[in-house]
């Protein structure tokens, strides 16, 4: 008995054959869509890296960033036993301790608000007025200040090895005949500082093409942050941090750049803030003036761009802001030597 062709399932096993055709044609020519960014990001924002380049001279090792460890978090490098680099520069708080100004041994209030630590690798320069062109060489100055640490080179030495800490340093500098100098404690800090970074934030994932990521109000920010040119100062891997600014507004004693140049023309000049993880590290300005980033965001729009911004725009600027928010690194509390040693 001859089997009966129905006209129907001819007639589908064609069109099944031209939609299959269509859509591998389709595919093809759809290969890799590139989705076009909602808002282009301005040509000089970067990518945080997701590790920093060491200096020649002090590569870091993990024994050498083990001891930094140990160091940052060691209250012995000041004259109380209390005050640490982590007293004023929280690793678990952002990298910053919250307050105005830094306060230190005696409970001396400092000049100036403690700047985070975390992606500090990538400054030009460091400190609020960019005296220290190195991690290195700003690893020095707390320990020394009298207002932060407040002991001599030779103090901070003889404590670490009455403390136990030679066979840590012989493990960090391993080719050095004496590795316990003030030299080496500076360059295992910095070599710690050196993995305090936070990439991951939506703004880099939004950079490297995840146009999703970020939400309507968010890109609105940033597209208000590079047309009213926030941008010009605030750009590079870090949104700033590179590059020094007038910023008189706020007077008083502080004349910021000039302290270390002796130039009138430096007066009240700072280091432009990075905005890395800024919604995290309030309070803001060199003398913590601005306790939430609205204030900073107003304060920023009159001062340096002459333009008053409405709290429809602050809202938006503070929205971006919030993108630049990374990940930050787990850090526990380290061991510390307590061997007592002749």
């Amino acid at each position: 008995m001859n089997a009966i062709k129905k006209p129907g399932g001819i007639l589908l096993t064609i069109l099944s054959s031209v939609f299959i055709l269509f859509g591998v044609m389709s595919c093809q020519q759809g290969a890799d869509p590139v989705t076009e960014a909602p808002v282009t990001p301005h040509p000089l924002f970067e990518v945080l890296p997701a590790d920093a380049e060491d200096p020649e001279d002090n590569i870091r090792t993990p024994e050498r960033v083990d001891l930094g460890h140990k160091l940052f978090f060691e209250p012995k490098l000041s004259r109380s036993g209390i005050i640490s680099c982590n007293t004023c520069h929280v690793v678990g708080a952002a990298g910053v301790d919250h307050r105005e100004r830094a306060i230190g041994e005696g409970a001396r209030v400092g000049p100036r608000n403690s700047p985070t630590v975390y992606n500090a690798a990538f400054l030009k320069a460091q400190f609020w007025d960019g005296r220290s062109p190195t991690l290195e060489d700003q690893a020095m100055g707390p320990i020394q200040a009298h207002v932060e640490m407040d002991l001599t080179p030779q103090e901070a030495v003889d404590r670490l090895r009455q403390t136990g800490y030679m066979p840590y340093f012989e493990a960090a500098f391993p080719d050095e005949e004496n590795p316990l100098t003030f030299e080496n404690v500076a360059k295992a800090i910095a070599a710690f500082e050196r993995t305090l970074l936070t990439p991951g934030s939506k703004f880099d994932q939004y950079l490297e093409g995840n146009h999703e990521v970020m939400t309507e109000i968010e890109l609105a920010g940033m597209q208000l942050f590079q047309e009213s040119g926030c941008a010009s100062c605030h750009h590079g891997p870090l949104l700033g941090g590179n590059m020094f600014m007038e910023f008189s507004h706020i007077g008083g004693e502080d004349v910021g750049r000039a302290s270390v140049t002796g130039s009138e023309s430096d007066n009240f000049v700072f280091r432009v803030a990075p905005l890395r993880n800024v919604a995290q590290t309030f309070p803001y300005f060199h003398d913590g003036s601005a306790a939430t980033l609205e204030d900073a965001v107003a304060v920023m729009g009159e001062s340096q761009l002459g333009r008053t911004f409405n709290d429809e725009e602050v809202e938006k600027l503070v929205a971006f802001m919030h993108t630049l928010t990374g990940e930050f690194p787990m850090i526990p509390h380290p061991s510390l030597p307590r061997v007592q040693t002749p």
